[in-house]
């Protein structure tokens, strides 16, 4: 199911990963899914797509699904994670009970 878009490293890069798959016990159809799905998340993620033909960058580029919504779900620009570490080297009591948005507020960046 190689397509026509794919360079030669792709189409080898498809092969590869479509006999992994028939190793692993997969039927050919399934194979051939999995190994083009691979094959066009990875040239999304290197901006090998053209967005002429329909093809867009997918958002798997930009990082993690939980990443990604944590920064964009408070506005703070960083993670949960960051927040509490920081609350933590201020010595901030009770940050290991607040959530995102608490964390935030306890360290003045409402």
């Amino acid at each position: 199911m190689p397509q026509q878009a794919w360079s030669a490293k792709r189409e080898r890069q498809y092969k590869d990963i479509k006999k992994s798959e028939l190793d692993r016990g997969r039927s050919e159809k399934r194979a051939e899914e999995i190994a083009a799905a691979t094959v066009n998340k990875t040239r999304a993620e290197h901006g090998e797509t053209n967005a002429e033909h329909g093809e867009t960058k997918s958002s798997t580029s930009s990082g993690s699904g939980s990443k990604r919504g944590g920064q964009r779900a408070q506005g703070s620009g960083k993670t949960r994670d960051e927040l509490y570490d920081e609350a933590r080297r201020r010595n901030i009591d009770g940050r290991s009970k607040m959530n995102k948005q608490e964390l935030a507020n306890a360290l003045g960046r409402s």
